[in-house]
Order: structure tokens, then sequence, then C-alpha cells
């Protein structure tokens, strides 16, 4: 195991530094672009029930996933970034004490949220937005959702400890296995088994079940930390650090949570059209989004290890890298996003109104979408090397401090056309508040090498 750790932080603070984010990075974007998948094919898949309000619904259900996957995000990175500098320093006692404690507080709080949800299951449908015609819908899917609310945390837990530890391809092979299990499942239970929309739901549990699964063995492979439940620590040093690295994620996810939340209350007077098609925009986006963040999370491990080891070049050196790249990917994703919004809209519901209204907003999201290099490249790096103001400042600008009041404020304004351009307008915002934040950042960087 030694030898093993030894080899490991020589190729994280000596290897060529694009070659080795690159490398570090393709499990993630296969694992971001395959979480995604998730999601994406409930949305294809219930769509082909010809109900907008089916299709409003799991744009309502989203933003309930999104908490859930808020909560396996907040003890994922606050233990993942622990992790890794701890591994950076070599001390490998540290790393999995805090590796246990992330876990099983994730698997505790997962139960804790199914529970609750399940006890106030009507209460939480109209919470998230649903409309009275939506309600039955919304109902039938969040149910079976909430069911798998402990094992989806306790997955994002195990994926992000693997990829900080620099063994990202295990947690590849666990979201994959799901993933494919789940579109397998999809249409056997929405039409095979006449479920319904409570079929694509419970398609998602089963199939986060055993990406869970295949996880918790990726945690049992050579050189990987290993989870004993002996080695949990209920001490507030933990916890602490737990916070300082994850509460900017909770504050992203949490905060996208809200937005959608906020969206789907702006939307419910125009229609189920409307709530349907930024639905369908919200999942197209986040699909377009994940290969880049996937590249980011490639760069986390690699900024983690070398922070903690002193190699501050090396940080600043692989956050250009991951901005430049990531930025030319984005301008040519929404080239093609803005040029065929049209088309990618009606692969999932084929509704002219759905579409026109989707059309729009995918549109104007396009024209924005090549500052989220800058501002996600900006918290990653932020949220690693403990700085955990700006990268919570970060993380709660473009879906809280921006979005919401722009959806909330716009719609009432200009009706329909205030809920398209909400987004663009958040992500402009975020963009301005991220560059002199990051800027000084790295020039707190400099002046650690002097």
């Amino acid at each position: 195991m030694s030898d093993i750790n030894e080899e490991k932080f020589r190729r994280m603070t000596e290897s060529p530094v694009g070659p080795l984010i690159a490398k570090l990075a393709v499990p993630c974007i296969i694992s971001m672009l395959v979480t995604s998948f998730y999601n994406m094919a409930d949305t294809f898949f219930v769509g082909q029930l010809k109900s907008n309000s089916a299709t409003g619904a799991v744009g309502v259900v989203f933003s309930m996933m999104a908490i859930i996957q808020a909560v396996g995000f907040f003890f994922g990175h606050g233990s993942g970034n622990y992790i890794s500098r701890e591994l950076g320093k070599k001390n490998y006692a540290e790393a999995e004490k805090m590796a246990a404690t992330g876990f099983f507080s994730a698997l505790a709080a997962g139960t804790l949220i199914m529970l609750i949800g399940e006890i106030f299951l009507e209460e939480l449908a109209y919470l998230l937005g649903s409309t009275e015609t939506i309600l039955p819908y919304t109902m039938a899917y969040l149910k079976a959702i909430l069911l798998g609310a402990p094992w989806i945390t306790a997955s994002f837990v195990l994926n992000n400890q693997l990829r900080f530890q620099g063994n990202a391809s295990y947690g590849m092979v666990g979201i994959t296995c799901g993933a494919i299990l789940n579109i397998i499942l999809d249409p056997i239970l929405i039409f095979g088994f006449d479920m319904g929309i409570a079929g694509a739901g419970y398609a998602t549990v089963i199939s986060q079940f055993v990406s869970f699964c295949v996880l918790l063995m990726g945690m049992q492979k050579k050189g990987s930390i290993k989870l004993c439940f002996s080695n949990i620590q209920l001490k507030w040093y933990y916890y602490k650090n737990i916070i300082a690295g994850g509460f900017p994620s909770l504050a992203r996810q949490g905060l996208a949570s809200v937005a959608t939340i906020s969206l789907n209350h702006a939307a419910g007077p125009y229609g189920d059209a409307v709530i349907a098609a930024m639905g369908v925009v919200q999942r197209i986006a986040m699909f377009g989004a994940s290969a880049m963040i996937g590249f980011g999370q490639g760069f986390q491990p690699f900024c983690g290890f070398n922070f903690g080891a002193g190699l501050y070049k090396r940080v600043k050196e692989g956050f250009y890298f991951c901005v430049k790249t990531s930025s030319a990917f984005l301008l040519m994703i929404a080239a093609v996003g803005f040029i065929f919004a049209p088309e990618i809209i009606s692969l999932f519901r084929d509704d002219p109104e759905v579409i026109r209204i989707g059309t729009t907003a995918m549109r104007f999201q396009c024209m924005t979408f090549v500052t989220h290099g800058w501002i996600v490249m900006s918290n990653m790096m932020t949220q690693v090397i403990g700085k955990s103001v700006q990268a919570t400042f970060l993380a709660a600008a473009r879906q809280g401090l921006f979005f919401i009041p722009a959806v909330l404020i716009l719609s009432g304004i200009i009706d329909v056309l205030g809920i398209q351009l909400a987004q663009s307008i958040a992500d402009i915002g975020t963009f301005l508040c991220a560059i002199p934040i990051q800027l000084k950042v790295l020039k707190e960087l400099d002046n650690k090498n002097i």
C-alpha cells in the first residue's frame, strides 16, 4: 500500500501538467456524462408518454434530485478535498479516518431525507413547484426517487472520494454500470410493466443501488483507501473540514434546487408547456456542461496533491490549462446547441409549443455558455485549496444570488421571455464576479512561491 501511494504521489507532483490532468479527467468526464444520462433518460422516455404534465413532473422532481445530490456532494467534496491534501502530505491514516466519516455520515443523511420526504410527500410536491395538473405524476415519480436517497448520497461520496485519490476510473465504472442499467430499465418499467412515470423513478432507484454496490467494491481495490466503520470520527475537527470543503458544493447544488423550484413557480402561471420546456432545457444544458465539469474534476485531485505538497506553480499552471481547454470546448458545444436547438429539444418532447419556448431559452444560454470555463475552474480551485469563503460565494452566485432574483423579477416584467433570459443574465453576473476573485487567489499563489 505504501509503495502504491508513493508512486501515486510522484505521478501527481512530477508528471507533465497537461497530459496528467487530461488522463485524470477522462474517467471524470465519462462519469459526469453518464450521470447526466440518468435524468436525460427519464426525460426522454417519459416524454414518449405524450403528456406535458408527465414531462413537467420530471422537471419538478429534478429539484429534489438536486437536493439529494447536494448532500452527496457536500460530504463527498468535503471529505475528498481533505483526503487529497492529506495524501499530498502523506498522512494516510488521517485520509482513512476522513473517508469513513464522510461516507457513513452521507448514508445517514440520505436515510433521513428519505424518511422525511415519504412522510410529507404531497406537501413536498407542492413545495417543489408542482401544479394541480402535474401533482399526480409528481407524487408517483417523487415517491420512487426518495427511496433511493441513501444510495444516491452515498454513491456521490464514493465517486468523489475515489476521484480525489486519483482513482477516478473506479468511479467511472460504477457510475457507468448504473446509467446503462437505467437506460435498459426505463422502457421496460414505463411501458413493458405499464408503470408510467413511476417506472422511471424505480428504474433510477434500482440503477443507483447497483452503482452504489459497484462503487463500494471500487473502494476495496488495491491503491484505494479502505472504508472501515471503526475509523468514523464524530469529532468537530473532521466535520469542520467537511463543512469547509463541502459547503461550496452544498451551496451550488442546493441553490440549483432552489433555482429550479423558483423556475417552476415562475413558469407555473404560463402553463405546463413552459414548465416542460424549461425542464428539458435544464437537462440539455446540464449535459452540455457535464463534460467540462468532468474535466475540472480531473484538475481537483491534481490541485489538492500539489497544493498539499507546496508546489504552487504547478497548481497555477494546471488552472490555466483547464480554463483554456474547457473554454475552447464550450465554444464548440455552444455553437452546435445554438444552431440545432429546435432539433435537440424535439428529441425529448415533440409538442410545438414546448419546442418553440425551449429553443429560445436554449439559444440564450448558448450565448453565455463559454463563461462557465472560468467560473467552474475558479470555484473548483478555491474549494480544493481551502478558500472556503471565495468558493462558497462563487458556488452560490450563479444559481442563487443572480438566477433566483432574475427569474422571479423578469417573469413578472416580461413574462415568459424573462424566464428564458434569466440563466444567461445570471451567467454574465457570475463571470464578472469570478474574474477579480480568482485573479487575487492566483496572485496569492505567486507570493507563496517567493
